[in-house]
């Protein structure tokens, strides 16, 4: 090859943003022309989504720019949205333009999964962005004053959470905390206010320590969460929700929360997926595509039991740093890593100092688990912006 190779990265999530700064570091200068491309001008903290979306949090909080992560000597940024990939050219197809490349990395993000429930996509919120997460919480707050001015529309105050995972638990634990601060400010009576959570599994958060999910359920429940556990929803209406059991229930606020599938584009280019995902070999590399890396949710990444692990921002970040090697290792003709997932432990919060965890072979629960989770957030902000995001960003 007789110009520099020209490394393509496609979004700038978790996978992406750490996949630039890590070959920002890596590379020598002139060694390989990197571009990333994305369709804002800043990376958001996906974990971080369910508190300004619940309203007890500002959405900036949530939110960096791309060019303070970057070095623009090093890394070319695009703001644009990709439209195509063209496996077979070496091509990307954005709104604006063309790109070539002679190794892509793909971290575009997932999708919500719908699982084909009639009504979820027309009718249904999702905490997936921080303009999504600006008009969920723009949303509740315009129920509160709607039900002022028709005190009757018990649907207005009725909210309801589809999914019981990790997005689905935090979200619920901010809101039930955010609910009375509203009450107090729109003088609303809080008995009138109804949170649900339904999840179609035999239990929430599953996969998790059965004993903390018992200890995040009562938490819950004693802020004023309705669980229906191992209750599907069979559609999403205009007028609320109905239940696999026949039940309906009436609200004005949907939000699912219930799975995500891999990027669309992904089967438009002709590669064979699951959900929309692709299956990785052991280097992070699509099969017959040496050149072409997949990260994140986009990217199926098979457990020792030979089961897929979930797609979580810790794995998109140990991915990232495999795939930086690999793609030097490519430029320089030297040995590729294999990927090996190594957990770092899972929290997840339950709102306003409380939180579940597993770290090692620990279980946290309370108030040590809370603290854990912010030095979880901490740890990455560091990661991605060293001590001067840390002191931005890092709220404790």
């Amino acid at each position: 090859m007789s110009r520099i190779p020209r490394i393509v990265i496609l979004g700038a999530g978790y996978g992406g943003i750490v996949t630039a700064i890590r070959l920002q570091k890596e590379l020598n200068y002139n060694e390989a022309d990197v571009t990333l491309v994305n369709k804002h001008d800043y990376h958001y903290i996906t974990t971080h989504l369910h508190m300004p979306a619940a309203g007890t949090d500002n959405p900036e909080n949530a939110r960096v720019n791309i060019l303070k992560l970057i070095d623009e000597f090093k890394i070319d940024f695009v703001k644009s949205t990709v439209v195509q990939i063209r496996p077979q050219e070496k091509k990307v197809i954005l709104e604006e333009g063309t790109l070539s490349y002679d190794y892509l990395v793909i971290g575009l993000g997932g999708e919500p999964e719908t699982f084909g429930i009639p009504g979820l996509k027309e009718h249904a919120m999702n905490i997936r962005s921080i303009n999504s997460v600006r008009f969920i919480r723009e949303h509740i707050e315009y129920q509160f004053a709607k039900f002022k001015r028709e005190p009757a529309r018990t649907d207005y105050l009725t909210f309801v959470v589809g999914g019981a995972g990790f997005t689905g638990i935090e979200f619920v634990g901010e809101l039930a905390d955010r609910i009375p601060e509203l009450c107090k400010e729109f003088d609303v009576d809080p008995s009138v206010v109804q949170i649900y959570n339904i999840e179609a599994a035999p239990t929430a958060l599953p996969g998790f320590d059965p004993e903390l999910v018992e200890y995040a359920m009562n938490v819950l429940k004693n802020k004023g969460v309705t669980f229906k556990i191992a209750t599907a929803i069979k559609e999403c209406t205009t007028d609320g929700v109905v239940l696999a059991t026949g039940e309906e229930i009436k609200s004005s606020t949907v939000i699912w929360t219930g799975g995500i599938r891999g990027n669309h584009m992904l089967d438009e280019a002709g590669f064979e997926t699951m959900r929309g995902r692709i299956k990785v070999d052991d280097t992070l590399r699509i099969p017959g595509h040496e050149n072409i890396y997949v990260l994140g949710d986009c990217s199926i990444v098979m457990n020792p039991e030979g089961r897929p692990y979930p797609p979580t921002a810790q794995i998109s970040m140990q991915q990232a740093d495999v795939c930086a090697h690999n793609l030097v290792a490519q430029i320089r003709n030297s040995d590729l890593k294999k990927f090996e997932y190594k957990p770092k432990g899972t929290v997840a919060s339950l709102g306003r100092g409380e939180a579940i965890g597993i770290v090692g072979s620990k279980k946290i629960k309370g108030g040590v688990a809370s603290v854990m989770k912010k030095i979880i957030d901490v740890r990455y902000l560091y990661t991605i912006g060293g001590i001067p995001l840390v002191l931005k960003k890092g709220r404790f």
